[in-house]
Formats: structure tokens, sequence, C-alpha cells
């Protein structure tokens, strides 16, 4: 069986957690597929929004601890060779130049947890929980928290991180972990009408150069971030999609993403 699936349909490419009876446990094996598939769904000219959802009844457990059990043998740069492998699985969802939306229909934890965070809008059920239960087994959120702390900054990522507690779908969301939480029967349906939102009203060019700037400007001083900013102020306005999307609007013509 494959630990992805990966489909495209109207617009959207779904990328699909499907380890079920491991609760979406990730390992090496997982974390490598999950690579390719959003390398696959990164290259998709068929997709221009992403949805990350999964099988079974949780979303992600985060690491398969079995695995993470086996690894305690291990050197410490075999360790940091198995880490940095997950690194870069966070940074490719971090860094994807398309929209990446978590359908979320089940627990998150830890590094499943870290998963939604990576997403750029997470969309849960009520009946989901959130944590970072690292602490609580000896262990660390050493990934996830840099993530985290992006997200909804230092005071409320410690009270994830350092309590180790599950919090529920709605408190994820007063965090801003989570950006809205809808019922179960119309997850799918909200998600995949919020998704055709971005793909027919927005330029697939803007809201990648978007994200860029917004990942690329928070580790550069003030006057960096405003450099930074300008340069890409000025190559955005000879793009493609600028000088289409502005004839379009002075000429009072629907424009089609």
């Amino acid at each position: 069986m494959n630990f992805t699936e990966y489909s495209t349909q109207n617009r959207i490419g779904y990328i699909t957690l499907n380890r079920p009876d491991k609760r979406n446990a990730l390992n090496y094996e997982f974390v490598s597929e999950l690579k390719s598939t959003f390398d696959l769904a990164e290259n998709d000219e068929n997709a221009k929004v992403i949805v990350l959802r999964a099988a079974g009844k949780a979303f992600c457990a985060g690491a398969d601890l079995a695995y993470i059990q086996q690894l305690q043998s291990n050197s410490y740069e075999e360790n940091l060779e198995d880490s940095s492998h997950l690194r870069d699985l966070f940074l490719k969802i971090y860094k994807s130049g398309k929209v990446v939306i978590g359908q979320i229909q089940g627990h998150a934890i830890a590094g499943g947890a870290g998963l939604a965070a990576l997403c750029d809008y997470s969309i849960t059920v009520p009946e989901a929980k959130f944590g970072y239960t690292e602490v609580r087994i000896g262990f660390v959120p050493a990934l996830v928290k840099v993530f985290l702390l992006r997200k909804i900054g230092e005071a409320k990522s410690k009270e994830l991180l350092l309590t180790g507690k599950l919090v529920s779908a709605q408190h994820a969301q007063e965090l801003g972990l989570i950006n809205e939480v809808v019922s179960a029967h119309g997850l799918s349906s909200y998600v995949e009408d919020f998704a055709q939102e971005l793909i027919q009203n927005n330029s697939a060019q803007s809201m990648a150069l978007t994200k860029k700037m917004i990942a690329e400007v928070q580790s550069l001083s003030l006057e960096d971030a405003l450099q930074f900013a300008a340069e890409q102020n000025a190559k955005a306005r000879g793009s493609s999609d600028c000088q289409k999307g502005i004839k379009a609007f002075l000429d009072k013509e629907e424009i089609k993403w």
C-alpha cells in the first residue's frame, strides 16, 4: 500500500495521507513518499491549489514512535540525517509556490499538528484535537516549533509546546493554528469551495510571490525587508499576470485566472 495518494480535480491537487492503520504516523519511508508527492503536485500544471488530507479517523499522529524507538540505537550523525529528512519535507511544504490547504478530518498530534501549522490554511472539524505532546514522552518539539512560532507567536506557542496538552478545534482556532471549524459532513465541500475561490479569483503568480515574500521578510531587518519588497514590487509590475489583470480591470472585463 502506498503511504500517499495523489489526484487532481477541478484544478485542485489532492494529497492524501494513506496510512490509516497507524493513524498516518510518519516514518522515513512515509516522509520520502510525501516529499515526492509534494514535488508531483508542485509541478502539476493541472493543480493550482494543493489540498492536504488524510484517510482514516486521524489526520496524523506525528512520528511513528516504534520507528523513533528503533532510531535510539543510532549514532548522532545517523539521527541528524533522519531529522534533516523531515526538515526537508517541512521546508518543501512551507515554501511551496502553491497555496496549501489542510483538510483536517481528525486528530493532529505532534508532527501532525506541525503539518497543520505548515499549511497556509487549515480547516478542521469540531471533534478534532490538536497538540504537541513531545514533552510528555521525553522528546522535544524541535522542528515543528520553528513554524508554529511564525504562525501564532511565542506566548501561544509556549502554551502548546511546554504543556503538551491537547486542545479542542475551537481553542486551536482561537490560538490561530486553525482557520475554520466546520461540520464533518461539510468539510470536503467547504474546502473545495474555498479552494475554488482562490483558483478563480486570484493570480497564481501573485499568490506564489506573496507566499515567498511572507516567508522571507521575517528574517530580514526592516531596511532589508523593505528593499526586498520594493524589488518584488518592481518585478511584479512587469509580470504577465499583472499586465493581464490591470488591463482587464481597466477595460471592465472579467479576469479569468
